[in-house]
């Protein structure tokens, strides 16, 4: 009786359980932010002014003439003005999420990501100029004593032609030394991976050489070979110029340098490179040129690029033995006029011609990690 009434009754139905519905959380107001960018670019404009009639007064106890000097600055501080326009677009981005937040959460969001965006744009910018009114103080302080010191306008133009024929004396080394750096550079590299039993004197004699010159700074190479060897009064040696003697010692030193990024450019090619190429025949030498040495170095070209924008700079040690080059020719200007605008001039000249070398390295290696993250 009790199975047969059991088997009659309908199955329980349980009823389902509320379910809760979830909602997006609003996103984290981004006005407090924006308000701080319009406050910290108000602040900047205010200091701007200040910093204009100082930089003003400055430049017109010197005799520069007045009128030029307040139109330049504050033109400058009017400028200034253009970093509201990221600031107000980033209040008024916060101000719209603030109200589509309880509407529309991923339009809050958008907005608010926008208004972070325009209001780190401003305060970024904001940042850079005060660092421009900081420096144009600089010059300023102590009745323009820094400008006076550094950029005497007249003396930079008065003596750009010495400078600037000097110059070219450095650019000579530069170009003669890389040249002669890619040449020595290889071979102590290849001596260094000299194989087998054999070829260990060659190594360690190539390894001695690396150690010393990398560990001997440049400035005593040059004073050493510059100055040294003269004395020798060897045929050869003592018909050599002071440039020559810079092109020599400065080969010496980086040579070393350089050797260490052929090595290494020569090493990251894969064994079986090498494996396949002597399965074919070629000895170790051809194996070398033919094969392992031109993929090392389309590695190596951006280290190498650094190493030369080194030894560019580092030509301006030849001064030490006597060579007339740019820094040389400064310096005497300078003693000359107990003034350093000349020395500024070859800081800029130096500047000018090794950004764009700085630039075609960062493009390279940007262009070496798209080719790796594509599986080239």
């Amino acid at each position: 009786m009790d199975d047969t009434s059991d088997a009659s009754q309908p199955p329980r139905i349980r009823a389902p359980r509320p379910t809760r519905e979830w909602k997006p959380a609003p996103p984290k107001s981004a006005k407090g932010l924006a308000t701080a960018a319009l406050g910290v670019v108000a602040i900047l404009i205010a200091v701007g002014l200040l910093t204009a009639s100082t930089v003003r007064d400055g430049l017109a106890s010197v005799g520069f003439e007045e009128g030029w000097a307040t139109a330049g600055l504050f033109g400058i501080v009017a400028v200034f003005l253009l970093l509201f326009v990221p600031a107000l677009k980033g209040f008024s981005c916060a101000s719209r999420a603030d109200r589509t937040a309880k509407i529309d959460v991923a339009e809050a969001r958008a907005e608010t990501a926008a208004a972070r965006e325009q209001s780190w744009l401003a305060i970024g910018y904001t940042a850079a100029a005060a660092i421009v009114l900081i420096f144009g103080l600089f010059l300023v302080a102590n009745e323009v004593a820094v400008g006076r010191t550094f950029f005497d306008l007249s003396l930079i133009f008065e003596t750009f032609h010495l400078v600037g024929k000097a110059f070219w004396v450095n650019i000579e080394i530069f170009v003669i030394a890389e040249i002669l750096v890619l040449i020595w550079g290889l071979v102590i590299a290849v001596a260094r991976l000299a194989p087998g039993r054999a070829g260990a004197p060659v190594r360690l004699i190539a390894t001695a050489y690396v150690d010393l010159f990398r560990g001997l700074p440049a400035i005593i190479a040059i004073y050493l070979v510059g100055f040294g060897l003269p004395l020798t009064d060897l045929p050869i040696l003592r018909d050599m110029t002071p440039t020559m003697f810079a092109i020599l010692a400065l080969t010496l030193t980086y040579g070393a340098y350089v050797s260490e990024v052929y090595r290494s450019g020569i090493e990251s090619v894969h064994w079986s490179q090498t494996a396949a190429a002597r399965s074919l025949g070629f000895s170790h030498t051809q194996t070398l040129r033919f094969v392992v040495v031109p993929q090392a170095v389309r590695r190596i070209i951006p280290p190498l690029l650094n190493d030369f924008i080194s030894l560019q700079k580092d030509t301006a040690l030849v001064s030490v033995i006597g060579t007339v080059d740019a820094f040389n020719q400064a310096k005497i200007i300078a003693s000359n006029h107990f003034n350093l605008s000349s020395v500024t001039t070859v800081a800029v000249l130096f500047v000018l011609i090794t950004i764009p070398q700085a630039r075609l390295v960062d493009r390279l290696i940007e262009r070496d990690q798209k080719r790796m993250r594509a599986g080239g």
